[in-house]
């Protein structure tokens, strides 16, 4: 893919000092630091409400809800809250969906309230993450420039890996010396802290749209390089979904046990993770834009180990390589950001983010379904396999658009985008 020329950096803008220098700006540290609070916040109500619903009905399948409602509304939340990204100033609407997450999880707290009044209140905290998560993402934007920007990006996603891996342990032994009430409104606590913290630490900015843009999201999707690269960012994320929702009948099946589960949950995350910090660290952004088609077609390839049906060990290696492909990301980021228009960046990183989610679901529910009827190892090579010709077919779509053209909107002046970048 030709890469497009760069001007030099802002003065003050970090360049290729990596992961330290974005800590170094202030306003990140900020946004990091709410997204720690938050992120925390919704993997402990997820557990402490999964356990508070068992514990009052005894039933698994409003307990499986109330992981499934943390998930489910991204799509609706997406399609219906994107026009709102760019309307409002970023730092207000953040601030915003924090206190309605804390207001949501504080009211499960409410003595007497029925499990299907609690599965509501989990829906609609979920309802607003996607908003959140695209604001957030467009913010970053503004608050760092040129290989800043991916670097930030990459942060987030670490930390997301992390809490994958480690979150859920962290909020058992919570729960382990506290009641899901109690861990409830620590939860909530923290959603106000990360609110005050993006009160205090970062700064007020007009929202990016200066005018109502009806139809942003029909103008954003009608660029054909844009769905290219939304193609990029879901389609492996779809497949890749697949061995962890099967990671507990394929460990049963190979009589790893729950151990074997929890490893097979970890092995994907933990490649990912490595796979972020050595690309962010070591590799320049015109190396990692090199990377981007080429690590996307190799994300799926090694599913396709489990057609032999391999132990744990081998299990674990092929999960950690795919994983080792997310570095593909940090190059995307920087395509994604390139092709949509400022005053449409809210709207384009919401609807990202929920179709992100929304396909991932998709996945699973997909990837268990088959499983009904075909054996774990299987279903997972085959997602595998079908996951490499998918995304062979969008990196073919992604080449035929290789220079970045956004779509103006009517009206719109395309030449304010903001500082130049590096």
């Amino acid at each position: 893919m030709p890469s497009t020329s760069r001007k030099p950096a802002d003065p003050g803008t970090p360049g290729r000092a990596g992961y330290r220098a974005v800590f170094a700006v202030r306003e990140f540290r900020a946004v990091f630091a709410a997204h720690v609070l938050s992120l925390l916040g919704t993997v402990v109500a997820q557990l402490a409400l999964s356990v508070l619903v068992f514990r009052e009905t005894g039933s698994t399948l409003l307990t499986a809800l109330a992981f499934a409602l943390g998930l489910l509304p991204y799509a609706v939340g997406g399609a219906v809250l994107a026009p709102l990204a760019d309307r409002f100033p970023a730092r207000r609407t953040l601030v915003v969906c924090d206190l309605f997450s804390a207001g949501c999880v504080a009211a499960m707290v409410l003595p007497g309230l029925p499990p299907a009044a609690l599965l509501a209140l989990r829906a609609a905290a979920a309802f607003v993450a996607p908003l959140f998560t695209g604001v957030r993402a467009a913010s970053l934007g503004e608050i760092l420039h040129g290989d800043a920007f991916v670097l930030g990006r990459s942060l987030i996603r670490i930390v997301a890996q992390a809490a994958q891996i480690a979150g859920f342990a962290a909020g058992g032994l919570l729960l382990a010396v506290v009641a899901p009430r109690t861990a409830l409104l620590l939860t909530a606590a923290g959603f106000l802290l990360s609110a005050v913290i993006l009160r205090l630490g970062t700064r007020e900015r007009g929202p990016l749209a200066r005018e109502r843009t009806a139809g942003g999201t029909r103008v954003l999707l009608a660029d054909r390089r844009v769905r290219a690269l939304l193609a990029l960012c879901w389609v492996p994320a779809a497949f890749m979904v697949v061995p962890e929702a099967l990671a507990a009948p394929y460990a049963e099946h190979i009589g790893a046990g729950a151990v074997g589960t929890g490893l097979l949950l970890a092995a994907l995350p933990v490649g990912a993770v490595a796979a972020e910090v050595a690309a962010g660290g070591l590799l320049g952004p015109a190396a990692r834009e090199r990377l981007v088609l080429p690590l996307a077609v190799l994300v799926p390839l090694p599913l396709l180990v489990y057609a032999l049906r391999p132990g744990l060990l081998p299990a674990l290696a092929a999960l950690f390589l795919a994983g080792l492909g997310a570095a593909y990301t940090l190059g995307l980021d920087r395509w994604y950001l390139d092709a949509v228009p400022r005053e449409l960046r809210g709207r384009a990183m919401t609807v990202l983010s929920a179709g992100l989610m929304s396909v991932q679901g998709l996945g699973m529910a997909a990837g268990g379904l088959v499983a009904e009827f075909v054996p774990p190892h299987r279903v997972v090579a085959g997602a595998g396999a079908l996951g490499a010709v998918c995304v062979l077919l969008v990196v073919r779509a992604v080449r035929r658009h290789p220079v970045p053209e956004p779509v103006p909107l009517p009206g719109s002046v395309r030449g304010d985008r903001g500082p130049e970048r590096s």
